[in-house]
């Protein structure tokens, strides 16, 4: 009498290319979300609160990437007729990062675009009036008066006080941006943030989260180095108005330009790519 085995089970097919697409996708998607969330939640609690933070809102107030886009997850994938409109826009990208790249970092600034931007004016009349000056008014116009500036991004010279633009040695434009950033630049180095979101959804979301998180940790340094006293949000001062203040400001500096290096080098590949689809 022959056994009848029963028939095995049809096992289902090992997950298909786009299956295993969607699965990385999703675990990427909730990742980044997780690592977003870390520093927008304080943010967004603050503004329900009416609250202000003088270093942790500057990203989210002085660049127009809302919260939620920098939350949103995306490949980064070409598409064709996006492209076509944005080309002269990465053009416009791609040839200031191979600019700022091409040439050696300058690290003798230290940070004194803040104390510029603050130069002969009341308590009243600067930025961030709700923090003092730790050198007061005249201790800080002495400061600036008495160094040698030159910041070579305009974007941060353009908030310069009337007083302060003549004491700059550089005097940079819209129009010279390609020929004047370096890359030693604090203010630079933030923008690459903003050179990464411009191009969204073209490049990978993490891409700009990495990009986030350089200029996050390089405002830390821009307001310890400033003018303004915030010691009693946590941060020790950067004195640049001392010869010792000086080293660690140039220090932490080159760190930064050694930080930005390679997401620069990214961006400009990514640039690259696009501008080579078809």
């Amino acid at each position: 009498m022959l056994l009848t085995l029963p028939r095995a089970p049809r096992l289902a097919p090992v997950s298909s290319t786009a299956d295993l697409a969607r699965a990385t996708w999703a675990a990427r998607r909730v990742a980044h979300e997780a690592r977003v969330d870390a520093w927008i939640e304080p943010h967004l609690a603050r503004r329900r609160r009416g609250e202000k933070h003088p270093v942790e809102d500057f990203l989210f107030t002085y660049y127009s990437y809302r919260p939620a886009q920098l939350r949103r997850w995306f490949p980064g994938t070409p598409d064709p007729a996006e492209l076509s409109r944005r080309r002269p826009a990465v053009e416009w990208i791609r040839d200031l990062l191979a600019a700022t790249a091409s040439r050696p970092p300058h690290l003798g600034c230290f940070g004194l675009h803040e104390w510029a931007m603050v130069y002969r004016q009341t308590q009243e009349q600067v930025r961030h009036n709700a923090w003092p000056l730790r050198l007061g008014a005249a201790g800080t116009d002495a400061v600036v008066a008495g160094s040698r500036i030159r910041c070579s991004h305009f974007d941060a010279f353009r908030f310069y006080t009337e007083p302060a633009r003549p004491l700059n040695l550089l005097q940079p434009t819209r129009e010279a941006q390609h020929a004047l950033e370096q890359p030693g630049c604090l203010h630079a180095n933030m923008d690459l943030y903003k050179h990464a979101y411009k191009l969204a959804p073209l490049v990978p979301a993490e891409l700009i989260a990495d990009c986030f998180e350089l200029a996050r940790d390089i405002r830390t340094l821009d307001m310890r180095a400033s003018p303004y006293d915030l010691a009693a949000l946590g941060y020790e001062p950067v004195r640049i108005e001392t010869p010792e203040g000086r080293v660690r400001y140039v220090e932490a500096q080159r760190a930064f330009a050694e930080r930005a290096a390679p997401l620069r080098a990214r961006l400009l590949a990514e640039c690259e790519r696009l501008l080579a689809s078809p």
